[in-house]
């Protein structure tokens, strides 16, 4: 009921319980201020997977991922990092790469979403919740995705045996059976560090002390290469996180080791950003108290036009923010993303300053108090 003629909606089960969802593709047919608005699958990388790559089913509420690299090993054979999928190689839209998935959960999650009433409240408790029911009446290779998602728990040294318990349980099902393909895990965690072990490398993740990650000499050596301006970034601001997912197999003995991986920095708040500029927009509409959704990219390669954000507290349509990069010198390639009604800003950092965003509409007075209850 976010418009006067109203929005079709219908009722899912969610484990033991049931929820009011959106219909499939009527995200953007609700207002801009509505828990169930979602801007046009257009407006990010969605509009290239959306019915090909995730396909969902109103009767039953699954959602129905395709894949582009596996979730299982078999025995004894080397597993080659893939080559595409991430940054450096831009995939096709009828699978979802390893950073497209984490963008679809993070678009699932709600964690592109921002409003100044969430400030210091998305902690990675609230993240990870998010997280894991977004994951939720997903499939992915004929399994359940929430089963094969590991998100670490907030680490507490009071409860560290237990949070171990519950990790080492859920791995369970990905130790190595004799004869038979090694199912894979995937992990999403905030990365610590990414750094030489003893034996090889290790990624250490956030929450997870007490058990690193290991890597192999050639995909560690890859990283700089496929992740140059993600891991410049982070090496620069301080106050950039990075988070990483990646599929990894368990040994007999319970280590980890990861097969492949993509990284996402994201800002205090967890909202993505893909560069110096874009951090500098998002901080600036946080700042300036905006309500906004930040552009993912899923498969689009870095040359393709992408609004970093689209405002949700403005009158009428909501603008899509772009910032051009070499290749996109004005809003004619930046219109051919979103419909050519919507209101589009443009910054150009290579030759002018940040202008102001599109204003909020300036709130109507409240008429007197009449005194009467």
């Amino acid at each position: 009921m976010c418009l006067v003629e109203g929005v079709e909606m219908y009722v899912a089960r969610l484990g033991h319980g049931y929820i009011v969802k959106r219909m499939p593709d009527t995200g953007s047919h609700h207002a801009p201020d509505c828990p169930s608005y979602d801007p046009p699958a257009e407006f990010s990388g969605l509009g290239q997977v959306l019915g090909s790559a995730i396909t969902e089913d109103p009767a039953t509420g699954e959602t129905t991922l395709k894949l582009d690299f596996p979730l299982t090993k078999m025995p004894g054979r080397a597993q080659m990092p893939p080559a595409g999928g991430d940054d450096s190689v831009a995939s096709d839209g009828t699978k979802l790469s390893l950073r497209g998935l984490l963008h679809y959960l993070w678009d699932q999650a709600e964690l592109t979403r921002w409003h100044p009433g969430f400030a210091g409240k998305r902690t990675w408790a609230t993240v990870r919740r998010h997280l894991l029911q977004s994951a939720e009446l997903k499939l992915a290779r004929g399994d359940a995705l929430r089963a094969r998602l590991y998100v670490p728990e907030p680490f507490s040294i009071d409860q560290r045996d237990a949070i171990n318990a519950r990790r080492l349980a859920h791995w369970q099902h990905a130790l190595p059976v004799p004869g038979k393909p090694q199912h894979l895990m995937l992990l999403i965690g905030e990365v610590k560090e990414i750094v030489p072990a003893r034996y090889g490398f290790k990624a250490v993740v956030k929450h997870v002390p007490d058990q690193a990650f290991a890597l192999d000499e050639q995909l560690y050596g890859q990283l700089g290469r496929r992740f140059e301006s993600e891991l410049a970034l982070w090496g620069a601001a301080e106050d950039v996180q990075m988070v990483m997912i990646a599929t990894f197999s368990v040994s007999a003995a319970g280590v980890p080791t990861i097969v492949e991986l993509s990284l996402m920095p994201v800002t205090r708040q967890w909202l993505p950003v893909e560069g110096v500029f874009e951090k500098q927009l998002i901080e600036r509409l946080v700042a300036d108290g905006r309500s906004f959704v930040k552009g993912l990219r899923y498969n689009l390669g870095a040359g393709s036009a992408l609004a970093s954000a689209m405002l949700t507290d403005c009158d009428g349509a909501s603008p899509l923010l772009f910032i051009a990069h070499p290749g996109i010198e004005d809003t004619t390639q930046c219109r051919e993303v979103c419909d050519a009604s919507l209101t589009v800003w443009l910054w150009n950092p290579s030759s002018e300053a940040m202008p102001s965003p599109p204003p909020r509409p300036t709130p109507h007075p409240k008429p007197p108090e009449s005194g009467v209850e």
